[in-house]
């Protein structure tokens, strides 16, 4: 049974960012994941963007592999990960950016309270750097990493949250910028992970990932930047073809990162 699920964990992400920046890990992070640490090693990377779109599962990357095209040609690694039981936002995403488990963490169920363990962010604020994030109003992203000396921009869609993004790497003055879109996963909850809406949100993440990349690499020309495509969990269909996830199952738990330095 174990082998139905990838070796390497979300715990190792918090870490490699970390590393890749020259900055100490968050003080529970896991160790960082080898084959990410070796991508940024000796590289001078001083920025990081990662885009955090919700419910991308390893399983449909394997299954819609061409729909994902832009987003592996903007990428150096490939990398098939883990997340933590249960696999629901709140849970995954204060792992993915803590490095520690949810036992560790405090978040164990779908709540959103703010995260007290040492983050991604912390490790950043401490070192001297600009971190921040963009997400949706009451959105997990947008609460659990509350109560931090940095800056926070919350907007109405997922639309509006890549724009700003777009506008903050144009200005240029933050270190990681980290960018949530729930809208795979809103409609995969309504359609089926396999909807024709869900698809079409999927198809939007990829090419805001895309966007993102090229405005990077127009903009950012000063800077190394490890560029990351990281959802959280995944997901699976049930009765009524709608889709869920939570489950120890290969499906909730497996997911797909992707990872350029540019």
């Amino acid at each position: 049974m174990l082998d139905l699920f990838c070796p390497l964990k979300l715990t190792g992400v918090a870490a490699s960012l970390c590393g890749a920046l020259g900055v100490d890990a968050p003080a529970s992070a896991d160790k960082p994941i080898d084959v990410l640490s070796k991508l940024t090693e000796g590289e001078g990377i001083d920025r990081v963007f990662m885009y955090n779109p919700d419910a991308v599962a390893l399983w449909i990357f394997e299954k819609y592999t061409d729909l994902f095209t832009p987003v592996m040609l903007n990428a150096d690694i490939t990398l098939p990960l883990q997340t933590v039981m249960p696999s629901v936002t709140p849970v995954c995403f204060a792992t993915m950016y803590t490095g520690a488990t949810p036992e560790v963490h405090g978040i164990q169920s779908y709540t959103k309270p703010v995260v007290k363990t040492d983050s991604v962010f912390d490790a950043l604020i401490r070192a001297g750097k600009k971190p921040c994030i963009v997400s949706t109003g009451n959105d997990s992203m947008s609460k659990i990493f509350l109560e931090r000396d940095m800056d926070y921009f919350i907007v109405e869609t997922p639309d509006e949250a890549n724009e700003k993004a777009l506008e903050l790497i144009k200005e240029d003055k933050y270190d990681l910028i980290c960018v949530y879109n729930g809208n795979y996963d809103g409609r995969m909850h309504r359609v089926g992970p396999e909807g024709g809406e869900a698809i079409d949100a999927l198809k939007h993440n990829v090419s805001a990932y895309e966007t993102f990349a090229k405005a990077i690499r127009e903009n950012w020309t000063g800077h190394k930047t490890l560029l990351g495509f990281a959802p959280d969990h995944g997901c699976h269909e049930i009765d009524g073809e709608a889709g869920s996830h939570g489950l120890m199952m290969p499906e909730d738990m497996n997911i797909v990162h992707f990872y350029k330095v540019i």
